[in-house]
């Protein structure tokens, strides 16, 4: 049986080193990182999120600004309101929760977010600094998940350097980071993507498979070389039977159950790479206002 990747408990270590690091710059500058959420709509699932991030960020000594906006509000008014937040001082990082309404352009509003604030690392700026700065930079914004994913994986004790890792998806938000993230390890890097022929073949030769490609239980346990590390960022709610009930469950890209055979180490669905993506949102938060305090 693989060893599982609690994601939970090395958050808490990393919102611990955290918070620890914020008392200091407290003591040091007589002021506390700010981190405004911004939410359009009641999408449940952004709700839920919206909270459990600023709960985690409270907890740390962040202080949060929150903006709940109704679903009808116009792109001009958030951009407005992104502007607003640009400049205000007390503002170190700046998070549009996503999705947003149909009406408003996604990558309008976050192109709009000052990079300096970029609490998520998705402004392209910022990927643009993922690609080409040096490999000890402890300065980016990155975005969340795919860091999350790599201090995970370096948590394990291996040596990455060399090994085959395969990242199935390719979106901006996970898969792209995900592999430059890898290359910075010295790991030969393979996307995979759904129009990737032959894929089973490609996993069944990868050291660590990062599966973002949002299809249920799509990689399979006999996808998987013996001892691969699996990282799973797939969260998917499907619909099983149980005692002869429809009941809603929770699962990842990766069939756990056959996966976890093969693999040396895993990531479960719930209880993994979530609670890391929130951990990284606040470390962002925390380096921008390092960035604009203490090495301005």
């Amino acid at each position: 049986m693989s060893k599982i990747i609690n994601g939970k408990e090395i958050a808490q270590n990393l919102r611990d080193q955290l918070k620890q690091e914020i008392t200091n710059l407290k003591t040091k500058t007589g002021k506390m990182p700010g981190l405004a959420v911004v939410q359009v709509g009641n999408v449940a699932a952004s709700s839920v999120y919206v909270k459990a991030k600023t709960k985690s960020a409270t907890e740390v000594g962040i202080d949060v600004i929150d903006h709940h906006l109704p679903e009808e509000t116009a792109q001009e008014d958030l951009l407005h309101i992104v502007n607003k937040l640009n400049n205000q001082n007390n503002v170190n990082g700046i998070l549009v929760q996503l999705p947003l309404p149909k009406h408003i352009n996604e990558q309008i509003i976050l192109d709009s977010i000052h990079p300096d604030k970029d609490a998520d690392g998705f402004h392209p700026l910022n990927v643009g600094k993922l690609s080409v700065a040096s490999y000890n930079d402890e300065n980016l914004l990155i975005p969340c998940t795919p860091y999350g994913c790599l201090i995970m994986l370096k948590g394990l004790g291996i040596d990455l350097s060399g090994k085959n890792a395969v990242v199935i998806g390719r979106s901006n938000i996970v898969g792209k980071p995900m592999a430059q993230l890898l290359l910075k390890e010295s790991c030969t890097v393979t996307i995979a993507h759904s129009r990737t022929r032959d894929i089973e073949k490609i996993c069944k030769n990868a050291d660590i498979i990062v599966a973002a490609v949002g299809k249920p239980e799509m990689v399979k346990g006999d996808w998987i070389k013996k001892d691969a590390i699996i990282i799973d960022v797939g969260i998917n709610r499907i619909e099983v039977e149980v005692s002869g009930e429809i009941k809603n469950k929770l699962v990842g890209d990766v069939d756990f159950n056959e996966a976890s055979k093969h693999s040396s180490a895993i990531t479960p669905v719930p209880g993994g790479v979530g609670p890391m993506t929130i951990a990284c949102l606040l470390r962002n938060t925390m380096i921008a206002f390092k960035n604009k305090e203490i090495d301005k």
